[in-house]
């Protein structure tokens, strides 16, 4: 017989020290490492864009590569966000169902805000 580092708890549950807390780590990461060249991207590309008119700009936009790079930029950057959100509202509020009514806020403000930052693209892509 084997001893088992996990509690009683844990070993009902089927979950290890770390629990389902790896996907989420590795998330979190992979969304912070993507970041990294978007931003700089974007950065760049404003700095670029000092000075030029609405018209540049959406025509700027409207170009599929850079159409996509923004499109993965926000979409990293929300999902980033409520990642880290995620885990400053399950360390600190203790209170369960304010936990509870904390994350499903901040999980659904973070679906809408991805929502129209797409129909926002979109709409700039088709027209431009």
């Amino acid at each position: 017989m084997s001893a088992s580092l996990r509690t009683a708890l844990g070993r009902v549950r089927g979950l290890g020290s770390a629990g389902e807390g790896t996907a989420h780590w590795w998330a979190q990461r992979l969304t912070a490492i993507a970041l990294v060249p978007l931003t700089l991207w974007f950065v760049i590309s404003v700095v670029m864009l000092t000075g030029a008119g609405r018209g540049e700009v959406v025509g700027w936009l409207a170009r599929p590569f850079n159409f996509g790079a923004m499109g993965l930029l926000v979409g990293a950057g929300i999902h980033h966000a409520q990642l880290g959100l995620q885990v400053v509202i399950e360390d600190y509020v203790h209170a369960e169902p304010v936990r509870v009514a904390g994350l499903m806020a901040m999980k659904f403000a973070a679906v809408l805000l991805a929502l129209v930052a797409a129909v926002s693209l979109l709409s700039i892509f088709v027209r431009g």
